[in-house]
């Protein structure tokens, strides 16, 4: 299975379909569920990381095999990112991978995660990153089965 947890609601109906798009694909391979969770409305960074640390606390199930998205985090190529999803897969049969909000993540959120994972230095708004990181994951199980996808 896999899980993804991400702070905000999606309001654009663009983003909304092509989200729904890439979860029913992803779905022929693995089951997938998004966690789409409150994000806060403050610009305090310290009471919104608390709060947002908080909601996601209460998914995460720690035996999972945890990715969060940093900045700060190792950048792959689609066909790394296929095999490590492979390799998890192989010791894990749950792959949490967590969106952060504007502010980022919580030290306590990044501390459980077993991969910290960037797909930019640049900044990208959750919402389209939501969308960037099903179709990476699409073409992941896309790549380990030796199925054509564009390039």
């Amino acid at each position: 299975m896999i899980k993804i947890i991400c702070l905000g609601k999606i309001k654009e109906d663009y983003l909304i379909k092509g989200i729904e798009e890439y979860k029913k694909r992803i779905s022929k391979y693995q089951n997938i569920e998004i966690y789409e969770l409150q994000d806060e409305n403050t610009s305090d960074k310290k009471v919104t990381l608390k709060k947002e640390k908080e909601r996601i606390l209460k998914i995460i199930n720690p035996k999972d095999y945890i990715i969060t998205l940093e900045i700060e985090g190792k950048e792959l190529t689609s066909e790394e990112f296929a095999k490590k999803i492979d390799e998890i897969f192989i010791i894990n049969s749950n792959i949490t991978f967590i969106i952060g909000g504007s502010f980022g993540l919580d030290d306590e959120i990044k501390n459980l995660s077993k991969m910290k994972l960037s797909f930019s230095k640049m900044t990208f708004p959750h919402q389209l990153f939501r969308l960037v990181l099903l179709e990476q994951i699409y073409r992941a199980f896309k790549i380990n089965n030796n199925e054509e996808y564009h390039k």
